[in-house]
């Protein structure tokens, strides 16, 4: 099942700056995806989270390009522009979704930027194929390991991830987000952000997003995979995978009023990686940083991007 031509209209969009976005889509890992680009250069693929799409990162794109990097936004499995399958969101081949991409764009590498789900699947992604992975920028996301641990050992932790345990339930949650017009999705991004509010507009545009028919299940369901799979072979066998350390450069940015995960959560990451690792904690910002205050993240990443020899 696909995403009908009629997503166009909302997928398809413009960036704040004007400047022209290329869209298309590309075959990779048995799907297709949407993805949007602007620029030259080494590949940065951006990942989004959820309840978003590629749009998240308008800001962020013709920063990227100017700073001569080709900037790619691809939507999820499920989301936005992409295939709606019925199967196929646990980790392990969502990851395998963003390397097949980074093949189809014809280059040998890429470095990602995964913020929320986006940044667990680039954590992911990593692990499992390092040689397509030069460097990784996470924000508002810890290792999966330490996700997994901080949702099953940390109280203050589950509470704010209430809405994942909320999405184990069947059907019911696919209705709260589409009720009134995906009015839910404009409460979440609202109150997950911190004292820098979106505006009304870009509200409006992930909510019509999400509207898309089929987006609210298939935007879940990596979620049900994560926390239904814990006590199950293969989530014990991914869990038993990313034991593997990350051996790139990487970036770790988090809002310090985030109040989806906690920075205690994210903080300690490091231990997963056997590579220069930077930690960035961006004062008064809550869990949409990219969005919240996109000169500060985006003068983090571009300058992290382009220093040989980042330091640990």
């Amino acid at each position: 099942m696909t995403a009908p031509d009629s997503t166009a209209a909302v997928v398809r969009l413009g960036i704040p700056s004007g400047e022209e976005v290329s869209h298309r889509d590309v075959a990779a890992n048995g799907a297709r995806f949407h993805i949007a680009e602007m620029g030259d250069g080494p590949l940065v693929l951006l990942l989004h989270g959820f309840p978003q799409f590629w749009w998240t990162w308008r800001h962020q794109m013709p920063a990227l390009a100017e700073a001569g990097f080709r900037a790619v936004a691809m939507d999820l499995r499920g989301v936005g522009g992409s295939d709606r399958t019925p199967r196929g969101y646990d980790p392990a081949n969502l990851a395998l979704d963003i390397t097949g991409v980074i093949r189809s764009l014809g280059e040998p590498d890429a470095a990602l930027v995964g913020h929320d789900l986006g940044g667990y699947l680039a954590w992911t992604a990593a692990v499992m194929r390092p040689k397509l992975v030069r460097r990784l920028a996470v924000s508002s996301m810890p290792h999966p390991r330490r996700w997994r641990s901080a949702m099953l050992a940390d109280v203050r932790q589950s509470a704010r991830s209430s809405h994942i345990w909320n999405f184990q339930r069947p059907w019911l949650p696919e209705r709260a987000l589409t009720a009134d017009d995906a009015a839910l999705v404009g409460r979440m991004i609202h109150d997950w952000s911190g004292p820098r509010l979106p505006d009304d507009d870009a509200l409006m545009v992930y909510r019509r997003a999400m509207s898309i028919p089929s987006t609210a299940h298939c935007s879940i369901e990596p979620y049900r995979w994560m926390v239904r799979s814990m006590a199950r072979p293969d989530g014990l066998q991914f869990n038993r995978r990313m034991k593997m350390p990350v051996r790139v450069p990487t970036l770790h940015l988090h809002g310090s009023l985030d109040p989806v995960m906690r920075t205690r959560s994210a903080a300690g990451s490091g231990e997963y990686v056997e590579a220069p690792y930077r930690w960035r904690l961006f004062d008064g910002l809550g869990h949409f940083p990219h969005e919240e205050d996109p000169v500060a993240f985006s003068t983090e990443l571009i300058n992290w991007l382009k220093d040989p020899e980042p330091d640990r």
